[in-house]
């Protein structure tokens, strides 16, 4: 049988460090502070199973914490930061100081103009237009 090839950079297995019901930090200027994972796009798992993500995955969410005209809305988010450690491809252990996500549209493209603190070199291969508004990527 022959492997499949795909399209972009190659998903790299990584511990997940986030579930569904997960508050996390908004690390854009989109208007959000606080959001609430609800779903896991394209997340295909066992019953009764909690639906996990892990930096790059983009993620369904509600806005708990923000302005006025962002609180209680449903947006799309990508993972940039988790705190569980997840070792890459050269074999370094990566784990960040706090879990984090940026907001995009279904498309993948950012609602904010610059993102706050360090992003992932995995989210940023999986979704370039991230690493076009990041200060930082690690």
């Amino acid at each position: 049988m022959a492997k499949r090839k795909t399209a972009g950079t190659p998903r790299v297995r990584t511990s997940n460090g986030i579930q569904v019901g997960t508050k996390i930090k908004v690390a854009d200027n989109s208007g959000a502070k606080i959001v609430q994972v609800i779903a896991v796009h394209g997340y295909k798992g066992r019953l009764n199973r909690y639906p996990r993500a892990t930096v790059g995955d983009m993620v369904i969410a509600s806005v708990k914490k923000g302005s006025q005209s962002m609180r209680r809305s449903i947006f799309p988010c990508i993972v940039v930061r988790q705190k569980r450690p997840y070792t890459r491809e050269n074999g370094e252990v990566i784990r960040f100081e706090d879990n984090a996500v940026i907001v995009v549209n279904p498309q993948g493209d950012p609602k904010g103009t610059e993102a706050k603190g360090p992003i992932a070199r995995e989210a940023v291969g999986r979704w370039p237009r991230i690493g076009s508004i990041a200060s930082m990527v690690v």
